[in-house]
């Protein structure tokens, strides 16, 4: 891990990455010329573990012999390349991505976490990088395979991944479905939708297309632009759908050398390196 460096140290060689970084007071983390970044690499076609370096992936620094992959790694390089950077990446459980940005242990996260306002008040964020319709997923065949609304759900057992907006907001939204407990991983929601464990599930759009790739027995339920899809405020729905890299806050000069490489890229260029990802995504246990 790299140690923090001295206030001033860091704002001298914040200098090298923007003007705006005078002010700063905050470490930018890439004094050394690398960007460390955490995801849960289990989160598939978000981030994944993989045995090898086949498809660009890059080696976990925390777990010796394992490699992530995936829709963020792709990103990931990107920005890199595009400042010269060399990636180095940790694997790091959901709930400690945050706390890690915030504690200088990680430079960044990228690992498909959403922007919502309350994730703003405890870290800044860069991007977007991606857009995702909120989605439900079910079996073919199942009672609810037909659904064209959230009241259609009605009287079905579901979860979604812990400290997730699908879980705290969404899934409430369903009158009269029986909420279970939240699944510590993705692969884990999967599994339990997978099992029978519950009726369905609710995630985001690459989420679901990437579970529909490895498990052809599930369907994805798209609620969007209906009467009958999640309800949120302008706002709120801007928050839920967009997909963005958590830094430490007050880190400017990262987030803006970050902005000038998303920003570069347009919805289209994200959905075509998305569907690379779920190209190439191993199957899941």
């Amino acid at each position: 891990m790299k140690k923090m460096l001295a206030l001033l140290t860091v704002m001298m060689l914040a200098l090298a990455l923007c003007p705006a970084a005078l002010a700063q007071s905050v470490p930018t983390g890439v004094e050394d010329g690398v960007l460390t970044i955490a995801m849960e690499c289990a989160y598939a076609p978000y981030n994944w573990t993989q045995s090898d370096d086949s498809n660009g992936a890059v080696p976990i620094s925390n777990v010796p012999g394992s490699y992530a992959n995936g829709y963020d790694v792709m990103i990931a390089k990107k920005i890199c390349e595009a400042n010269g950077w060399q990636l180095e990446v940790f694997q790091s459980d959901w709930d400690s991505l945050v706390p890690g940005v915030q504690t200088g242990t990680f430079d960044a996260v990228i690992a498909g976490q959403s922007m919502t306002a309350e994730r703003a008040e405890q870290v800044d964020f860069a991007g977007p990088y991606f857009y995702a319709t909120i989605v439900c997923l079910t079996k073919q065949g199942s009672a609810f395979a037909e659904a064209k609304g959230l009241s259609d759900l009605a009287g079905g057992s579901c979860t979604a991944q812990i400290a997730t907006i699908w879980y705290d907001t969404c899934l409430p939204q369903i009158t009269g479905a029986n909420v279970m407990t939240a699944a510590e991983t993705a692969p884990a929601m999967l599994m339990a939708l997978e099992t029978g464990m519950v009726d369905f599930v609710c995630t985001d759009m690459p989420t679901a297309q990437g579970a529909v790739a490895a498990y052809p027995d599930m369907v994805i339920l798209d609620f969007s632009g209906t009467d009958g899809d999640f309800q949120f405020t302008e706002q709120e729905r801007a928050e839920n759908v967009n997909i963005g890299v958590s830094l430490m806050k007050g880190n400017t000069a990262l987030k803006e050398a970050i902005d000038a490489v998303l920003s570069q890229m347009t919805a289209d260029d994200f959905n075509a390196l998305m569907a690379q990802a779920i190209e190439i995504q191993p199957m899941m246990d």
